[in-house]
């Protein structure tokens, strides 16, 4: 038998195998995106019967097989149980974790991912919060993350710093930002207002612990969520279920 390891991490997925197993899928620091094998989680009396499951945060003891991971141990540091009671909250927990397991990779570090799954579900655990816009904080939040966030600073043509109140536009195509002059041809080019792109600023370089502390006006919620959520397509090309009941729902 394989020596027993000890993870951080948080359960991005898990479904039944067989009669009383699931195979979850962990989002952890030291090892990244990885899968393991909870024999008997689906019985009453299991120990994993609770920790096996979506949204749980914890240290997972593991050993590691030929071909996956078998949990052996998990003390469990978080278990959001409310967040399946809310409606429609629950299907963006599930778009957020399905999102950090489409960019989720093994051996990597995901301390940055599971932080900010972390912030966001006890986002959503609070009701004062719209969750249009915390959907609009994770997603752009999370391309900054892996290495996809648009231009917000400077002119994507001539780059040229762009000061906050500054006339500038949005494109697609460009990735960020454009000032003006560049702007001019870019059929995808769309005005962003001064307000929408503070927000973009502000979600993108907050720290983690700050980044739910805000809020927008309609008008200003309707313009990120029409940049943010086209961007966020963009950069996937995979089809969320989550995404589409959450759609359905609307």
């Amino acid at each position: 038998m394989s020596d027993l390891i000890t993870v951080q991490g948080v359960v991005i997925s898990a479904m039944p195998v067989g009669e009383y197993d699931k195979r979850i899928v962990l989002l952890t620091r030291e090892r990244g995106k990885i899968s393991a094998f909870a024999k008997g989680a689906r019985r009453l009396n299991s120990p994993f019967m609770a920790a096996a499951d979506p949204f749980v945060f914890g240290n997972f003891a593991l050993y590691e097989g030929r071909t996956s991971y078998n949990l052996n141990q998990v003390s469990v540091t978080h278990h959001f149980v409310e967040l399946a009671t809310m409606q429609p909250g629950v299907y963006y927990g599930y778009y957020f974790l399905e999102l950090a397991d489409y960019f989720g990779r093994e051996g990597t570090d995901e301390k940055e991912m599971m932080n900010l799954l972390y912030v966001t579900v006890k986002a959503l655990m609070n009701q004062q919060l719209d969750n249009r816009l915390i959907r609009c904080i994770y997603e752009l939040r999370t391309m900054v993350e892996q290495g996809l966030c648009p231009q917000l600073f400077q002119c994507t043509g001539c780059e040229k710093e762009i000061s906050d109140g500054e006339d500038c536009f949005f494109s697609q195509d460009m990735h960020g930002i454009l000032c003006i002059s560049c702007a001019l041809g870019k059929r995808d080019a769309r005005r962003i207002s001064p307000s929408a792109l503070y927000a973009m600023r502000y979600i993108a370089t907050a720290p983690m612990g700050r980044l739910y502390s805000f809020r927008v006006e309609p008008e200003v919620l309707l313009e990120l969520e029409q940049i943010i959520h086209l961007y966020t397509a963009r950069n996937t090309d995979r089809k969320f279920k989550s995404l589409q009941i959450l759609e359905v729902m609307k």
